[in-house]
């Protein structure tokens, strides 16, 4: 079993898009801008509304923090999402009556209706996909031209993704919430 999680090397992002196609593609999420599963936001860091300045702006990537106590899957009625062996937070399709529940409790809105499978969907590292055919990165990994992520097994000392979190100062996401995100955004 592992602990996957991943580092996020934000500055690097040139909001090319290619990790959101690339998922959309692999794991077959509907297109659009109201299905994702991972997603690149833009911070606004000069000016006031309505004079915004994009000349100096960051590219936020993000997803799903498979959170090692996840809010979603503390409120989930049913237990659709739940976390696997591996430390991924999932969802069960056959179980997910569609409440939304997970989508309310999430801190880092990392949840979608996909109205293809009539679910709250989010993403799942590939889990479905390439890890199950024994590959051992995501497809927003490897698509990314710029080496923005960095997915492995956090509980491996010698996996790329510890030797980075052991050498780079990180910050994660809304950490005063408790749930123990397992995104590192490298600064």
């Amino acid at each position: 079993m592992a602990n996957y999680g991943m580092a996020l090397d934000y500055k690097n992002c040139i909001n090319c898009k290619a990790c959101e196609s690339a998922c959309k593609e692999e794991n077959g999420t509907p297109m659009g801008a109201d299905s994702y599963r991972i997603w690149v936001g833009t911070k606004e860091i000069e000016g006031e509304f309505p004079f915004l300045s994009m000349a100096n702006s960051e590219f936020e990537p993000s997803q799903c923090q498979h959170c090692e106590d996840a809010a979603c899957e503390k409120v989930c009625p049913t237990q659709a999402t739940y976390t696997d062996d591996n430390g991924v937070v999932r969802v069960d399709a056959e179980k997910c009556i569609l409440c939304t529940y997970c989508m309310t409790a999430c801190p880092y809105d990392a949840r979608y209706i996909d109205k293809e499978q009539h679910i709250v969907d989010k993403c799942n590292f590939c889990s479905d996909t390439r890890l199950a055919r024994g590959e051992t990165t995501t497809a927003c990994q490897s698509t990314c031209p710029t080496k923005v992520r960095t997915f492995g097994d956090l509980d491996d000392p010698n996996s790329e993704i510890s030797k980075l979190l052991r050498t780079r100062d990180y910050k994660q996401m809304k950490v005063e919430l408790g749930a123990k995100p397992k995104l590192f955004y490298l600064l």
